[in-house]
């Protein structure tokens, strides 16, 4: 049994009943990236899913514009005899799923843009990465990103975009990305915010459901509910019922073998 496969148990998930929110990440974080890949696909609309920067890496292998890393698990996935239909599926999930005063994305949000705003950003990747130009658009905007702003060509404005929704955690004071920072919040450089925390967020009127960020752990505040409690290294995996904010945790099977 898997991290993933005891926590549907603890939350009795029916596909018949509910639905799962899925905050990214669904291949590189165990060991069995194909067979999560193929369970998410099987849910259908059972399963709303956004990009994370892992499934990204792995759109980046297929494309050629990025070569094997270290702690790559998903081999699996390359070699699978339905790689190309996952693929294909995968780069046709949002970055940004906007449902009942919730926003969910794999990252962030820069604090300037409501979730409007957000919406039509990510919309913009979401239709260059589902289309058949998909490779070369990747290309354009992989080489880093510039820092955000209203006025940049549109390589430039995707890549900015796709830097805030999948690999942000904390801001500087005037809402840039401090990209050398993935620790715990109390332990950022001093003028650096959670990106959650920054002042006048203009999505504020949404609560921010998000995962990404290992080292800040599970926890929730009244406009955020951070997912990520590190289970691939050794950790919890968690969900939450948004209706009623119930917190469910099972402690990770990996690490116990």
């Amino acid at each position: 049994m898997s991290s993933l496969e005891a926590l549907l148990g603890a939350i009795d998930f029916d596909p018949g009943r509910d639905r799962l929110w899925l905050v990214g990440d669904l291949v590189n974080r165990g060991p069995r990236s194909l067979d999560v890949l193929r369970w998410a696909r099987g849910l259908g609309d059972r399963a709303v899913v956004v990009l994370g920067n892992h499934d990204l890496h792995l759109l980046y292998r297929v494309a050629g514009l990025s070569g094997p890393r270290r702690r790559d698990t998903f081999d699996d996935v390359l070699a699978a005899a339905d790689r190309d239909e996952l693929v294909d599926w995968l780069r046709r999930r949002p970055l940004l799923h906007v449902e009942n005063g919730h926003v969910m994305v794999h990252a962030a949000l820069h604090p300037a843009w409501s979730v409007g705003r957000a919406r039509a950003l990510a919309q913009e990747i979401e239709e260059v990465l589902g289309g058949p130009d998909w490779k070369r658009w990747l290309a354009l905007i992989h080489h880093g990103a510039p820092a955000w702003r209203d006025d940049l060509s549109v390589p430039g404005r995707l890549g900015a975009s796709l830097a805030y929704f999948v690999r942000a955690r904390v801001l500087g004071p005037s809402g840039g990305i401090i990209a050398s920072f993935d620790g715990p919040p109390e332990e950022a450089p001093a003028s650096a915010r959670p990106w959650f925390a920054m002042p006048d967020r203009a999505w504020a009127d949404h609560v921010a459901v998000f995962g990404h960020w290992s080292a800040l752990g599970f926890r929730m505040g009244p406009g955020y509910i951070a997912l990520d409690s590190g289970c691939v290294w050794g950790n919890a995996l968690t969900a939450v019922r948004l209706e009623d904010r119930a917190v469910f945790q099972v402690e990770s099977v990996e690490a116990r073998r």
